[in-house]
């Protein structure tokens, strides 16, 4: 056996040891012996490899795993501009804290700055958005190879699911690797190959932390963020206080769940009257948030299980790890918040109730994917639109670490095909452009049970309801922050042989919504741009006159 395939027979064999049971590869020369061992573990049912053309794709799709399962992914690129092609996907990896492991195959250090081909500085090629990042020795036939391979394996999966940091996120094995490339005879290796009989070479064990206590008293509010948990519902119903709950969060359920907080906080006294506020996850999607997360006059606790946390304006007083809540709020403080949301849903109902908008849209797909679904959400205005649905318990997944648009439609297969259950995805066309390659799975991929229903508004949409969509600034609003397009996504859809299905009016969305998720399909709701902006200011002015 020669070195290149020993090392990725190892490798391959210690990252399923520890946990890896989905691995995705893009084609490449060098990356061969990695892509040709996956491949195998793949045949002999060990893991469930993809395959996909396109490394943004790729790093993608490996995302929506990640969601899908929680558990870490493997990538496998070849040498070169491949690996940069990643880089998206690493730093919504490093900023959403999901156990990405880069495979990055490379030529022999020798050849750095020779000239050769596919050859680059590939050494912290990612920056400071990995967890740990390490330079394999180039593969030799000696004694002491498989411990050295197994141990860094182990070390690298338990830095990128943060067993000991409690701080999870991408990781990079840059891998040098020498010809040949493909298994060739050969003496046998000079040390057995295999692993340790009771599991990962190295077994690596959590730190544990205590919870903080804490009492009923002021005016609290609960903010639960992208990834908050459970925990942030639980807190809120212990402590009988009113939960702003994002979408995917994983929180938005149960009785302490306000779901227009966020127009309330424009057109509600409520509130000023707020005194305190409990931060779990990351909150990213509203400016009401922000502000209120900003405010001198309001004490602010964290509560981040890992050593990063989430205070862009300074005002946290405290960090915690966790919370225990000793005791309910005695006061009518949370009615008042459930009295306020029962009266502003009808009105923000009336507003939507002439038009097929973005947030009905939302809502109907919401309600399609259901408590046994699982939504797959954009960022931009699609996030926004579901935040204002009606509370209903769905399986939220969003790439909002640094909610960019790129690799949704990848993200959301990769969740699809983790998911057991029908997966929607709710897009807009920006998005849906910007990750059309999402769309080309090659015949012997498995392929995802996935409706994507892309809401087109031909452009930029969510510029319309901030500054730049002003009607002040409307002199180069079109050209710079509107980019039309005119795309025909039915042609584009074609073309990757992709089912399409067009809609107008609320009924024919329902009814395309209806049938099975069986397969791969596309649904296009054509809306207007120019409704973008008065829709918002009508629903926060009709919630000001209750």
């Amino acid at each position: 056996m020669n070195p290149s395939t020993a090392f990725a027979t190892v490798v391959v064999d210690e990252l399923i040891r520890n946990g890896v049971r989905e691995a995705v590869v893009s084609p490449g020369s060098r990356s061969a012996p990695l892509a040709l061992a996956f491949a195998e573990a793949d045949r002999s049912g060990r893991l469930r490899l993809h395959v996909r053309i396109d490394e943004r794709t790729a790093g993608f799709l490996a995302i929506g795993l990640m969601r899908g399962t929680g558990l870490p992914v493997p990538v496998v690129t070849t040498s070169g501009t491949a690996v940069a092609n990643l880089h998206p996907a690493v730093l919504e990896a490093s900023h959403s804290g999901l156990p990405l492991i880069v495979l990055s195959a490379d030529r022999p250090p020798a050849l750095r700055g020779s000239g050769a081909n596919q050859t680059t500085d590939q050494i912290k090629v990612f920056g400071s958005a990995v967890r740990l990042f390490h330079e394999m020795g180039t593969p030799v036939r000696e004694i002491g190879q498989v411990a050295y391979w197994r141990s860094q394996v182990a070390r690298a999966v338990a830095n990128a699911t943060g067993a000991r940091s409690a701080d999870p996120g991408p990781v990079q094995l840059n891998c040098p690797l020498s010809e040949p490339l493909v298994p060739t005879d050969g003496p046998e290796w000079p040390e057995s190959l295999q692993g340790r009989s009771t599991g990962p070479w190295t077994a690596v064990h959590a730190a544990a932390a205590k919870p903080s206590v804490i009492s009923p008293g002021p005016k609290t509010v609960v903010v639960a963020g992208d990834g908050a948990s459970q925990a942030a519902r639980l807190a809120a119903e212990a402590g009988k206080w009113p939960l702003f709950a994002e979408p995917s969060s994983r929180a938005r359920i149960g009785s302490a769940a306000i779901s227009a907080y966020r127009l309330l906080l424009q057109a509600s006294s409520l509130g000023a009257e707020i005194e305190r506020v409990l931060v779990f996850g990351h909150p990213t999607l509203s400016r009401p948030i922000s502000k209120l997360l900003a405010r001198p006059d309001v004490e602010l606790i964290v509560v981040s299980p890992t050593g990063l946390w989430p205070d862009p304006a300074r005002r946290a007083r405290s960090v915690v790890t966790g919370l225990e809540v000793t005791g309910a709020d005695t006061t009518d403080w949370l009615e008042q918040w459930q009295h306020a949301d029962q009266l502003a849903r009808p009105e923000i109902d009336k507003v939507l109730a002439d038009s097929l908008s973005g947030p009905r849209v939302a809502a109907l797909v919401g309600a399609a994917a259901g408590a046994d679904g699982m939504l797959v959400v954009a960022s931009s205005n699609p996030i926004r639109d579901l935040d204002l649905a009606p509370v209903v318990p769905i399986r939220t997944i969003a790439n909002r670490g640094l909610a960019g648009i790129d690799g949704t439609i990848s993200t959301a297969v990769g969740a699809a095909l983790a998911n057991a259950g029908p997966t929607y995805a709710l897009i807009g066309d920006l998005a849906f452009l910007h990750d059309s390659n999402g769309l080309v799975i090659g015949p012997d991929e498995a392929r995802p049970d996935l409706r994507i229903v892309v809401v087109n508004d031909n452009g930029g949409g969510i510029f319309s309801t901030l500054e730049q969509g002003d009607p002040t600034h409307a002199t180069h609003f079109e050209r710079v922050f509107g980019t039309p397009h005119n795309v025909d996504l039915r042609a584009l859809c074609a073309a990757t042989g992709t089912p399409y299905t067009s809609v107008a009016t609320v009924d024919e969305l329902r009814a395309a919504l209806t049938p099975t998720v069986a397969g791969l399909d596309v649904v296009e709701v054509k809306i207007s741009r120019d409704d973008h902006r008065p829709l918002g200011e009508a629903m926060v002015a009709a919630l000001k006159q209750l």
